[in-house]
């Protein structure tokens, strides 16, 4: 008989999703647009509590997108966006026939690096192309270094995405994330802190940018009795459905961070004694990670050669996922030929790190079958 999989991040239903949903179908509001829709940009609005405007989209990619052309990014425009992420962070970028420039990665918060950010900046000024936007990642939850890239970005006056899809419910100084930058990105995709089966959302500072996000997402059809199109749109709405699944999950979003976080924990206390294992965290008290992914670091110089594989390949033995850290985007072949500013910490983060299954709905027999494969490998 085969045992359970522990999943990396699995879907967590509170158990009002569906009285949501059943509205849907109860008032035939089976579109993307209606009531759960409406109901869903309000409740983040609220969460967020920040003077923004939200609209709901049907993934963070979209929103990602969109964010780039509010902000002006058209053909051969560059965007600068940090390589440690996935790559749903850079192909809006070329959706847009831009050009990506790669950034690495600081030990701290394992985001953007100012001192590579800003040389970068320098020496695309000095190419004759100074950049159109700043793409910052929460990785895994972490918030970037918010004041110094924002006062780098300020200086030569680029404006920041902030890609927030895997940082609903992190903070920085109380302040939540998703809320920080020019424009920001949620993602709702089945494996994050809250889902809604497939979706995100775009964080805007003005009601007329949230009007110019909902017109491209709607096909950009303009104001006539018929369908008329002055501009190209896309058809990137979130439907009436997935926000009344968005609407349950917003109940328990707290809860779900709370839990999240206790699984980092449960993985502090796991590792506390293993020597050469360093389990990601905040750098302070001023920053508040929703750990949407625990994560560790293995150094094999102090664990007689024990490596992040020997631990992935242990666990998969016994049907429990993990996964290496996000490989860089100038490392991938699709992005390869864009220019890169940095040294080896991404590549670094790469080789020695491991994501741990972290879902909220992790319950106590899987944690002990999670310990006793390290204890077993660690000895």
């Amino acid at each position: 008989m085969s045992i359970s999989k522990i999943w990396l991040s699995s879907p967590h239903l509170g158990g009002a999703e569906q009285k949501y949903v059943q509205e849907a179908f109860n008032t035939n509001w089976i579109a993307p647009l209606g009531p759960n829709v409406d109901g869903f940009e309000l409740d983040l609005t609220s969460y967020l509590t920040q003077p923004i405007f939200v609209s709901a989209l049907s993934s963070g990619t979209a929103a990602i997108h969109l964010g780039l052309i509010l902000l002006g990014v058209t053909k051969n425009d560059e965007v600068l966006v940090q390589t440690h992420t996935h790559n749903a962070s850079v192909n809006p970028i070329l959706y847009q026939d831009a050009t990506p420039v790669f950034i690495d990665s600081e030990l701290e918060t394992w985001n953007l690096c100012p001192i590579a950010l800003e040389k970068a900046i320098k020496d695309r000024i000095k190419k004759g192309k100074k950049p159109k936007a700043i793409i910052a990642v929460h990785l895994y939850g972490m918030p970037y270094q918010i004041e110094v890239i924002r006062a780098i970005a300020d200086q030569y006056e680029i404006p920041i995405l902030e890609d927030s899809a895997e940082a609903l419910g992190s903070s920085y100084k109380g302040q939540k994330c998703g809320t920080f930058g020019d424009i920001g990105v949620l993602s709702f995709n089945g494996n994050k802190i809250i889902t809604t089966s497939g979706g995100g959302a775009i964080v805007t500072k003005t009601v007329a940018q949230k009007e110019k996000a909902i017109f491209y997402a709607t096909q950009a059809r303009d104001q006539a009795p018929h369908y008329q199109h002055s501009e190209i749109g896309y058809n990137y709405r979130m439907s009436n459905i997935c926000a009344g699944i968005g609407r349950g999950q917003m109940e328990v979003l707290v809860e779900h961070v709370a839990l999240r976080r206790a699984m980092h924990d449960f993985y502090v206390n796991l590792f506390n004694a293993i020597q050469g294992v360093t389990v990601f965290s905040t750098p302070n008290d001023d920053y508040f990670s929703n750990y949407w992914l625990s994560t560790i670091l293995i150094d094999p110089l102090k664990t007689n050669g024990i490596n992040r594989e020997t631990l992935r390949l242990a666990l998969e033995a016994e049907n429990i996922e993990s996964r290496p850290l996000w490989k860089p985007m100038h490392l991938q072949p699709v992005f390869e030929k864009y220019p890169y500013y940095g040294n080896l910490v991404a590549e670094t983060l790469f080789e020695n790190g491991l994501c741990l299954p972290s879902g909220s709905n992790l319950n106590d027999e899987e944690r002990e079958r999670i310990a006793e494969v390290v204890k077993r490998v660690f000895g």
